[in-house]
């Protein structure tokens, strides 16, 4: 057994990309198996209306002044292309419109990724299903009916997926995870079932792992006191290399399920059995 981990840089880059390369080598240091972006067309995701509301930020008065102060355009992923695959750490992201994900093709990236707010959108699923990449589907929010509309739809293009447990409160409270759902899906749909989490802490995510979860994902940042929604439902660096480290020592605790005596019991054995 071995998990998919994966750093969810999001959008806590703010912007900046020294900041996404620092966030970047955070999640190499930890040993995390990939980052992981999310990618948006202003226009066609937020209507002008929201867009022209009012919202103090770094970049401006306006929600669109916001949205567009923290997206990437060509330049910076091609820059984040170039620097995953100099640190040897795979990335993706979560296309919120179609345009976004067609604008993803040009990387050859190996993995998509189906956000909990994406799961009822059909045409974007159609479109990302139709690449027939690994698929990672998040299923916040989300009902048992709607899980399955999706998944009819990679089902019928063929498209490999992973279903992700979560729950999508900023921070999620404890007794809100909910862990035995992981193999409620697992059961329900015959497919890997991973964890998307949105609390504080450690210990869910490693629960989730002795659950069965065979991918973890997780928000980072580099200090939670920055400006952003998605910060203080972020891991920070030294709490990354914890988890990741933690969750290497639950697949060993795990262990195969036979029974097979060690060495060191044999000689226990031998000594106290005679």
């Amino acid at each position: 057994m071995c998990t998919f981990v994966v750093a969810e840089i999001g959008i806590n880059h703010n912007g900046d990309l020294d900041i996404a390369k620092k966030l970047i080598d955070a999640a190499s240091i930890a040993g995390c198996n990939a980052v992981k972006f999310q990618k948006r067309t202003i226009n066609k995701v937020y209507s002008q209306e929201y867009l022209d509301s009012p919202r103090q930020s770094p970049w401006g008065t306006t929600q669109r002044d916001q949205k567009e102060g923290l997206e990437f355009g060509k330049c910076e992923y091609e820059q984040i292309d170039k620097y995953c695959k100099e640190k040897g750490i795979d990335w993706f992201a979560s296309a919120w419109d179609i345009e976004s994900q067609k604008f993803l093709r040009q990387f050859g990236l190996k993995y998509n990724k189906v956000a909990s707010a994406m799961l009822v959108n059909d045409e974007l699923l159609e479109e990302i299903a139709k690449e027939r990449k690994y698929t990672f589907i998040a299923t916040g929010m989300s009902e048992f009916e709607e899980i399955n509309h999706a998944i009819a739809i990679f089902e019928k293009h063929g498209c490999p997926y992973e279903l992700m447990h979560c729950n999508s409160t900023y921070p999620m409270p404890l007794e809100d995870a909910n862990l035995s759902l992981i193999k409620v899906l697992k059961d329900m749909y015959h497919c890997k079932v991973g964890y998307s989490g949105h609390e504080t802490g450690l210990l869910v995510s490693t629960c989730a792992v002795a659950l069965g979860a065979t991918s973890i994902e997780r928000h980072i940042t580099l200090d939670r006191r920055m400006y952003g929604s998605d910060q203080k439902a972020s891991m920070e660096p030294d709490e990354l290399i914890q988890l990741v480290r933690d969750i290497r020592n639950v697949e060993k605790m795990l262990g195969t399920g036979q029974k097979v005596l060690s060495q060191a019991e044999l000689e226990v054995k031998k000594k106290l059995r005679g």
